[in-house]
């Protein structure tokens, strides 16, 4: 193992180099920079994750869909190191509890098979995957974890609650560790020094702002315009609450049916007290979920939903003079790896060299 003079965040600089494919805007490729891995490149087939991605982290953005990145892209990536991360996130709806008609004709169900091919090439020393709990019930995960086996890694996965790691958001996600040279684990919270934070901790100071607002320091931190009738509903609503607390003349037709009464978690707000709910793409609508602010009478901001996220809370998601686009910049944050998480994996790797 070779070690460099250099620490970050007390870890000692190690020659671990990772390529994230599927890496989106960059909460896994911060995550692993904050935990001493140096990220040399993000792959994505969005162009929309380009700005944020350069812009908050040192890797280099990729435009490229993983079905054409080949063995050849990922060698120059990770040059001549001694050991190699392959970092993949397929995206997650093909697998999520919240898709009720995705079937395998929907192609994200086949991202994974393109990601593992890319580690039969390779053969990296070490391979990491995050996803959806869903995804453990699935063949392609089988397969994934016999091709694994057949290039002789070493595998740990499990479902990770992230309010335990300091993350103030309850998300549960399969995490996967893989590596060539024996047994690897994730760090436990106490290992990783975790203290949980609270939605209060986490966005708690940010400047007040009203329903359809935005702050004049920071255009991520805007919030959607409430109807009135809506505007009703959420002076009706308490933290922790549902819509079943409301007078009758407020509660929608739908929540009336059979099929409404199953969905007690939209047109809520969260507790101070405790982490948010999981955020979805849709996280800055009042009904979308239990998304109103717990005291303010609006949904989160864009700008709240990311350090729910554990973003930065300067990191950078539109270049300055362009148009701030809640529907694509609420689905790039709610798919995100939280950067914490992204962290506390880097950091397991490291730990792993160390007892090489």
């Amino acid at each position: 193992m070779t070690e460099g003079s250099d620490k970050k965040n007390g870890i000692p600089a190690c020659r671990i180099r990772a390529v994230d494919v599927f890496c989106g805007v960059g909460g896994l490729t911060r995550g692993l920079e904050d935990s001493g891995i140096e990220v040399a490149l993000g792959i994505d087939i969005d162009p929309a994750c380009e700005y944020p991605y350069n812009q908050n982290n040192d890797a280099t953005f990729c435009l490229k869909s993983v079905e054409n990145v080949g063995a050849s892209d990922l060698r120059e990536a990770f040059g001549d190191v001694d050991f190699r991360l392959l970092a993949g996130c397929a995206p997650c709806q093909t697998f999520s509890s919240y898709n009720q008609k995705a079937d395998v004709s929907d192609e994200r169900w086949w991202l994974l098979r393109d990601f593992s091919r890319l580690v039969r090439e390779i053969k990296p020393e070490f391979v990491t995957m995050e996803n959806v709990p869903g995804l453990e019930n699935h063949e392609v995960f089988e397969e994934f974890l016999n091709d694994l086996d057949r290039s002789g890694y070493y595998v740990n996965y499990g479902v990770v609650s992230c309010e335990e790691y300091g993350i103030p958001q309850y998300r549960k996600r399969l995490v996967l560790l893989a590596s060539r040279f024996g047994q690897i684990e994730l760090l436990t919270p106490e290992q990783f020094g975790a203290e949980r934070k609270s939605v209060r901790m986490a966005i708690g100071e940010l400047r007040p702002i009203g329903s359809g607002e935005v702050d004049p320091e920071d255009p991520l931190h805007q919030s959607c315009v409430l109807s009135d009738l809506n505007m009703k509903r959420m002076r009706a609503s308490r933290p922790g609450g549902t819509w079943r607390d409301w007078p009758e003349e407020l509660v929608a037709r739908c929540h009336k049916s059979k099929s409404g009464k199953t969905y007690p978690g939209v047109y809520g707000r969260m507790k101070w007290t405790d982490p948010s709910p999981t955020l979805t793409t849709q996280f800055y609508g009042f009904g979308n979920g239990r998304f109103g602010h717990p005291e303010q009478d609006r949904a989160i901001s864009l700008r709240e939903g990311a350090i729910l996220q554990t973003f930065p809370d300067d990191y950078k998601f539109v270049a300055p003079g362009k148009k701030v686009r809640k529907k694509a910049l609420g689905r790039l944050i709610g798919n995100a790896v939280p950067v914490k998480l992204g962290e506390v994996i880097g950091k397991s790797f490291l730990c792993h060299v160390e007892r090489l």
